[in-house]
């Protein structure tokens, strides 16, 4: 394969399959074209020449009879392609991990491991290492033990677990949205999103406590983080007349869906109920009104995810590391000082 057969493929020019793998800033190709070639380079196996060349000379301790690959794991979501922060993600890492010669071989998520294909393609490991994006349980660290040696997990959780972990600290996230809440005024506040072993939900409590106010239990819904789970998190809520003045959203898609199900029952955002959320993907931008959310650095967070397991699979550290990336409040217009 050769950048002018992917750029037939992919309906383009040369000239922008090299800027678009290159990861060039000047004249960027859209979103759709962008992945389109990433899929092609993905499902062809493509190299840049320097690298081929490299692969073909080999050299002194290492193994070059095939092209140097890594999964990317999904550990929270069914599907990869309905979640904007974890396909940027491993957008990210893909990009990233194909400037240092390797490409992304696959990506299947921890729902899927035991369908037959998929574990065939785990149980015969043919890529040097996995990448883990989002939050893993017991189970699934005891399932990456067994059948891969180089792991590199990267999310807002940190996880019990001797692996490089690059991490942006969603506990703190969480407060620090809380307490912009506080800050304008807000002592009524709720929340929407996953409870249980949640950083961003033990930051809204911890936020509350050292306020000195209230977790009413009324006020907090466990949903799915999924602008379905925001939906019908606040219709619920709505339903029973529950009405606080502020929300904080654990990510932008439940947000999304909880300011739709504010907008369709005639509430102002932010005259009538503040939002906030987490992670500041593409669409928060371009909301009515824009949504304020703390932004993550997803683009660096995969930049260093595949710096970090490359630099493993290639021996360059040993001992388990852990990279806190900071994060900063995109301040927009869905909050608001509280009405009363």
């Amino acid at each position: 394969m050769t950048l002018k057969q992917i750029a037939e493929e992919a309906g383009v020019s040369i000239s922008t399959v090299s800027r678009v793998i290159n990861k060039s800033s000047k004249s960027p190709a859209s979103k759709e074209v962008q992945d389109k070639i990433w899929e092609i380079v993905r499902r062809t196996g493509y190299v840049p020449n320097a690298t081929a060349r490299d692969l073909k000379k080999g050299g002194p301790g290492k193994d070059f009879t095939r092209c140097h690959s890594i999964a990317c794991l999904f550990a929270r979501i069914p599907d990869a392609e309905t979640d904007s922060f974890f396909s940027s993600l491993a957008r990210s890492i893909e990009k990233e991990a194909f400037q240092h010669g390797y490409i992304l071989k696959y990506t299947f998520t921890a729902f899927d491991i035991h369908h037959p294909n998929t574990f065939r393609l785990i149980a015969d490991n043919q890529v040097d290492g996995v990448a883990v994006l989002g939050r893993c349980d017991k189970p699934l660290l005891k399932f990456l033990k067994q059948y891969f040696r180089h792991v590199a997990y990267t999310g807002l959780n940190e996880i019990n677990a001797k692996y490089d972990q690059i991490i942006c600290n969603g506990y703190e996230a969480g407060k620090s949205a809380v307490q912009y809440l506080l800050e304008l005024g807000h002592r009524n506040i709720g929340y929407i999103g996953e409870v249980e072993n949640e950083n961003r939900y033990r930051g809204y409590c911890d936020a509350m406590t050292e306020a000195g106010l209230p977790i009413y239990k009324g006020h907090v819904v466990n949903a799915p983080q999924t602008p379905e789970g925001g939906y019908k998190g606040i219709r619920s809520l709505l339903d029973i007349g529950c009405t606080p003045t502020a929300f904080f959203c654990s990510n932008d898609n439940t947000a999304i869906g909880a300011m739709r199900a504010f907008q369709e029952q005639g509430y102002s955002i932010p005259k009538d109920v503040s939002i906030i959320s987490i992670d500041n993907i593409e669409t928060a931008q371009y909301l009515t009104p824009m949504l304020t959310t703390v932004h993550i650095p997803v683009d660096e967070m995969g930049q260093v995810t595949a710096k970090t397991l490359i630099d493993r699979i290639e021996g360059g550290h040993t001992l388990p590391m852990k990279i806190s990336l900071p994060y900063y409040i995109a301040k927009r217009e869905s909050c608001g000082p509280c009405q009363g």
